[in-house]
């Protein structure tokens, strides 16, 4: 993949004239996609949006309304009419924890997050069942052990994070 997006044009007196000549203001784009890139694309899209996304959240000049419905209970605000135009108190942190959420599911697309809830050793034997058929069954040293629940949670904060990505797609900006 190569991408190579140009900086936005500044707009001079002289560039009136060169309109005239055939000369474009637009802001010039490249990309090439690769057959291996849409391999695994929602690996190779999250080492895209990382950076962008920790980027927006450093230099962000404003926020969009998060709905209450999408924030967490300590960031729900008192404002008692959203349509009123007013903001409530938590309305820049609520923003904020959207961004650490979508910025946290596309970084887990490149750690193992998994291993952190597995413990143990696993001890497997093969075996035979009555039919002929192979089995596969706990050793007697195995103490394997999976934190079902753990991961669970965690891969719901994932879910979250790419849905609020989804949902806040349009409001990406600086």
């Amino acid at each position: 993949m190569k991408v190579k997006i140009s900086r936005y044009p500044t707009h001079r007196f002289y560039h009136n004239w060169l309109y005239a000549l055939g000369w474009s203001s637009q802001e010039k784009v490249s990309v090439r996609i690769d057959p291996w890139d849409t391999w695994s694309m929602d690996s190779t899209l999250a080492h895209i949006v990382v950076p962008m996304l920790e980027q927006l959240r450093t230099t962000t000049h404003g926020a969009p309304i998060v709905e209450d419905a999408d924030r967490p209970e300590d960031l729900i605000g008192t404002v008692a009419d959203v349509n009123s135009g007013e903001v409530d108190e938590f309305h820049f942190e609520a923003w904020d924890w959207v961004l650490t959420e979508m910025l946290f599911a596309h970084e887990s697309k490149h750690n193992d997050w998994e291993d952190q809830f597995y413990s143990g050793t696993p001890d497997t034997v093969w075996g035979m069942d009555s039919e002929g058929f192979a089995t596969l069954g706990k050793g007697p040293n195995d103490t394997f052990k999976v934190d079902w629940e753990g991961r669970s949670a965690y891969q719901d904060r994932i879910t979250n994070g790419f849905r609020l990505f989804g949902k806040y797609y349009e409001n990406l900006w600086d």
